[in-house]
This record gives C-alpha cells, sequence and structure tokens, in this order.
C-alpha cells in the first residue's frame, strides 16, 4: 500500500496526500478516509497542543488551582468535567470553582504572554 511505501521511506504523511483513486478515478486523500469532518480534525490537534501548553505552565499555579484546572480540562488523561462536578468533589461551590478556574487562566494567560514576548 501507499503509506507503507512511504513509511518505509521515512516520509512524513500529510493528511492531504493522495493515496490512491475511487472507482470513478477521482483521487482519495488519507483524510477522506479517516471518516471525520476535516473541520473536526483540526480542531482536535488544536485543542491537544492547547492541552500540552497549559500542562507544560501548571507549575506557576497553586495546588487548588492546578486540581481545578488539570479537572476541568481532562489533563493527565482524565477526562473533562464541569465546574459542578469538580465543586461536588472538593466540597466546594459552584462559584468557588468557577473564580478558582478564572483566576488560574488569567496567570496562564499572563504567563504564555510573557513567555511569547521572550522568545520575539
Amino acid at each position: 500500500m501507499h503509506l507503507r511505501s512511504l513509511k518505509k521511506a521515512r516520509k512524513d504523511v500529510s493528511l492531504h496526500d493522495p493515496i490512491g483513486t475511487d472507482k470513478e478515478g477521482n483521487e482519495i486523500t488519507l483524510i477522506d478516509i479517516l471518516g471525520t469532518d476535516r473541520d473536526e480534525v483540526v480542531e482536535t490537534v488544536q485543542t491537544k497542543i492547547e492541552k500540552k501548553r497549559i500542562y507544560n505552565h501548571l507549575h506557576i499555579l497553586d495546588p487548588r488551582e492546578q486540581e481545578v484546572i488539570r479537572n476541568r480540562f481532562g489533563l493527565d488523561g482524565g477526562k473533562e468535567k464541569t465546574q459542578r462536578e469538580i465543586a461536588r468533589e472538593l466540597g466546594i461551590s459552584r462559584s468557588y470553582v468557577s473564580r478558582i478556574e478564572k483566576r488560574a487562566l488569567i496567570k496562564l494567560f499572563h504567563e504564555f504572554y510573557r513567555v511569547g514576548r521572550k522568545s520575539q
């Protein structure tokens, strides 16, 4: 198959590379056979990048903020939880979870901005 030959050559494979043709002679790409909408693939990849970026900067948050952000965004392989679920687990109000989340996201935003400015 086409993908195996590319793998042997150690060439990067793009989702948009042609991998064959259909019965009518139309070109088929890898993204066509994955069975997902192109926007969904892009969104999934973007979400993984953002989660990794958040995870790499969690050290700037205090332990409670880290716990809320980890649970809220499903970091460390967990599932994303609602503020209500987190509040129930921590024994605090949903509005307090909201305030902790907002404070943590502001800290992360400032850290991203600070790091971004250093690399320019």
